[in-house]
């Protein structure tokens, strides 16, 4: 079932002066509920700006993101903020983890702000860490932090988990065990997953790959047969 469609979504910056740049450039697609989906291209592409435009986190120029029978590109800074706070999981390279907090109570503190959280340790156990609850993240390795930042997500009980580059910063065994984790998420929980990447290697376990070239989709592709995160080489 079709979750998210966007509709010649367009982002201009400095529209119409000199030094006009267009970051998305009429994009269309959809994603469908539940699944796995990896958003490539090089640096410059308009991956981020994509991301942003999912996540709330910048408005559209022009066209719509439907949700629904709502359209996300219209909405004001208020709804915006509800829709980043109620529908949105959002993980990054760079893991941003509280470090004061253990991982259980970085996790806790995610979904106190959520409508409808998960329970806190089952999904912190979900993600293999039942062990490492009472540590900071001064005492987990950088997966282990990732798998936090992952936990914090899907705590929210959101309807979408968008991640950039979450394996950027790991080494390949550890970046297949958290791409095998976010597959799980789009699987197990029902989450629309969306990675955004530079690495061509990660497209290979996409359900749904949309490869972006300077603005623009280059390619939007359903994988009948997606690789599994631990077949890949690196």
């Amino acid at each position: 079932m079709e979750h998210l469609i966007a509709e010649r979504l367009s982002r201009i910056y400095n529209e119409g002066r000199e030094n006009e740049v267009r970051a998305l450039d009429e994009v269309s697609f959809s994603l469908e509920e539940g699944s796995f989906n990896v958003v490539l291209g090089a640096s410059g592409a308009g991956k981020s700006t994509l991301l942003n435009l999912l996540g709330g986190m910048d408005k559209a120029t022009s066209g719509r993101l439907l949700l629904g029978e709502e359209d996300i590109a219209s909405y004001d800074e208020k709804r915006l903020s509800l829709y980043r706070r109620e529908d949105i999981g959002f993980v990054f390279q760079f893991y941003n983890l509280m470090e004061k907090l253990t991982a259980l109570e970085n996790v806790e503190l995610s979904a106190s702000v959520a409508k409808n959280p998960l329970p806190a340790k089952d999904i912190l156990d979900s993600v293999g860490l039942s062990k490492r609850a009472r540590n900071f993240p001064s005492e987990l390795s950088g997966g282990e932090q990732q798998r936090v930042a992952i936990a914090r997500a899907i705590v929210k009980n959101p309807k979408f988990l968008l991640a950039d580059e979450p394996t950027g910063a790991l080494d390949s065994r550890t970046g297949g065990q958290i791409l095998s984790l976010l597959v799980k998420v789009a699987h197990e929980y029902g989450k629309t997953v969306v990675v955004v990447t530079h690495n061509s290697v990660i497209a290979e376990c996409a359900e749904h790959l949309i490869r972006l070239r300077d603005g623009k989709v280059e390619e939007d592709l359903v994988q009948e047969h997606p690789r599994l995160p631990e077949e890949i080489e690196w």
